[in-house]
């Protein structure tokens, strides 16, 4: 039977476009995941979009001289685009200015305080000494008073991994202009997290056996002292206060990370109305027996196995089955940041490379289980050495060698044991790379692909079809069918990883449909408006978690490069442009 999927997606803030630590996180990770999950005829929903509440918008709207919604409209787009170029095979992308996401937040805000789980409380909150706007805790750094981490944020420390408020810290400051914030009284909701303190022990210890060391150690830690966390901020920008009294007030709103990890609800909901089944999200969200899956970097970890679990609890729906948290990805042995000017951004990086190598890339060698640094020489070196070495080479030469002397999949002969043997090599993948990707080791997963690419290799170098069809055309014949089956069937393996240029041997090979699609960009109307949303019709694509049917005869396209190799010029130009970059 197949399994109900469902996989959401941190939401990128709206406030400036994403670099690659960024999609090393939330990105290339959940979309392999969820590609697989298709080809092996699974019923996978991915949904996530724009962040588009809370002080980065402001911030930037305030930098650039615009409102926030010029500035949420703007790069809604620019990250929707970003994102299509990489491939991310989203069932729904959208945004949380929408009004079905309003609605449902306030929806599940009224639930929670109705049963009783919001606590209204005064709280001494921060303000910027030049604009008086409220300042989130995230946007307020300072010294740690457990470990003296001197870059403690006002909502926990990522040294030490506790939870902080920001007048815990010592000599606290503005992330923005660097000035002490001021404390001032002002009557806010809390989330009474407490009240859930034994039910999230009792489900954090049904994930000691498979989540990530990163997501369970430090969701351990944070247990044995949950206190109310507020859920409602001084902003005049994001979702109002669904009750009487407040709904009114221009200076309170819904807290952006209570109406953040509430998108993954209401994303589902708007797939579904969009769909003309507008109760079909409840097949994943009330259906124990659905698995939800969310991807992030590790800074999220606390929203996402704290905060979101009791908001799920209070409201009735299912709680995360995995929490598949990234660690960090730095660049040229910094860490990645826009507002330093130590970033590559993803549409940069895709105007001048193609989008399988960073995919790969960003696999290999990413932030899976410990912090890693991207550096070009390393780049270059993958690129050329492994992908253009490895998978290319077996792709070029057995296509190249059969078009130029068949023309079409010749027939094969007696296989020899050899032969058996790199075919039972090469299949026996799929249980491996698909047990890998369902752990989320999707390194290991890759690198074991590269490993049966690498034995399908050996075998057409040792047998030498190029030469054989001189002195033995049948014998050839035999084992250029061998080769193909073997580059079908890894073909199909790498999908999830590199679906262009697996689209492309797919039709190399003579195959029709898409076993890697484009990504759909639709306008959806919404009160006399409409708003982007990415989306693509996947259940027309090519399934199959096996190696395809490649008869003899089927006729084959004339064989192109799938990779570039790079030039020692690249690390040269690349470094020179990051000297360059203002900062």
């Amino acid at each position: 039977m197949p399994e109900r999927i469902l996989v959401n997606v941190a939401w990128p803030y709206a406030s400036g476009p994403r670099h690659l630590g960024h999609v090393a996180g939330f990105g290339v990770p959940s979309d392999i995941f969820a590609r697989y999950h298709r080809l092996k005829g699974n019923q996978v929903l991915m949904v996530s979009g724009t962040d588009e509440h809370g002080t980065p918008i402001l911030v930037a709207a305030d930098r650039e001289g615009s409102t926030p919604k010029e500035i949420a409209d703007r790069y809604n787009r620019v990250i929707g685009d970003d994102l299509v170029k990489l491939g991310l095979s989203y069932d729904l992308f959208t945004r949380t200015t929408t009004r079905n996401h309003y609605e449902v937040v306030q929806q599940v805000f009224k639930d929670l305080y109705d049963k009783g789980y919001l606590i209204k409380q005064t709280t001494l909150a921060a303000f910027s000494a030049a604009t008086g706007r409220t300042l989130p805790d995230r946007y307020i750094e300072g010294t740690c008073p457990i470990c003296g981490f001197p870059e403690a944020r006002g909502d926990q420390c990522d040294n030490c991994g506790n939870q902080l408020d920001p007048t815990d810290l010592i000599e606290p400051r503005s992330r923005i202009d660097g000035q002490a914030p001021v404390f001032k009284e002002t009557e806010h909701f809390f989330l009474d997290l407490p009240a859930f303190g034994t039910r999230l022990q009792e489900w954090l210890a049904t994930k000691e056996t498979y989540w990530r060391p990163n997501v369970i150690n430090f969701t351990r830690n944070l247990l044995p002292e949950l206190k109310p966390r507020p859920i409602t901020r001084d902003l005049d920008w994001g979702v109002p206060i669904p009750l009487p009294g407040w709904e009114e007030r221009d200076d309170k709103r819904i807290y952006v990370w209570f109406d953040a990890v509430l998108g993954y609800l209401s994303a589902s909901i708007e797939w579904a109305k969009l769909q003309g089944r507008p109760d079909d999200w409840k097949l994943w969200w009330q259906n124990p027996a659905a698995r939800h899956y969310y991807f992030m970097g590790k800074d999220n970890i606390v929203f996402h196995s704290v905060i979101w679990p009791v908001i799920l609890l209070g409201h009735g729906l299912e709680l995360p089955y995995d929490i598949v948290a990234s660690e960090f990805l730095t660049m040229e042995g910094r860490k990645f940041s826009a507002s330093r000017g130590v970033a590559i951004l993803v549409n940069d990086f895709l105007a001048r490379y193609d989008p399988d190598p960073l995919r790969y890339f960003l696999t290999i060698a990413g932030p899976e289980t410990q912090d890693t640094d991207f550096t070009w020489t390393e780049f270059v070196r993958r690129n050329n050495d492994e992908l253009v070495a490895n998978w290319g080479n077996l792709v070029n030469r057995t296509l190249v060698n059969a078009h130029r002397n068949f023309g079409e999949v010749p027939a094969p002969g007696e296989l020899s044991e050899r032969d058996r043997s790199v075919l039972d090599a090469v299949s026996a993948g799929y249980a491996s790379v698909g047990g890998l990707i369902e752990q989320a080791r999707f390194k290991a997963a890759l690198g074991e692909a590269m490993r049966l690419s690498s034995i399908a290799n050996t075998y057409l170098q040792d047998e030498q079809p190029w030469a054989l069809v001189k002195t033995d055309k049948a014998r050839a014949g035999t084992v250029l069918n061998i080769a193909l089956r073997c580059v079908d069937a890894l073909k199909v393996m790498f999908t999830p990883f590199l679906p262009f240029t697996s689209q492309r041997v797919h039709e190399m090979l003579g195959h029709d449909g898409f076993l890697a699609g484009p990504i759909e960009v639709r306008e959806v109307a919404e009160d006399g408006a409409t708003h982007r949303v990415l989306t693509g019709d996947y259940e027309s694509w090519v399934r199959g978690w096996q190696a395809p049917e490649l008869p003899a005869g089927q006729k084959l396209q004339e064989p192109k490069a799938l990779f570039k190799k790079l030039g020692d010029e690249v690390v040269e130009q690349e470094l020179a442009l990051m000297e360059r970059a203002p900062a």
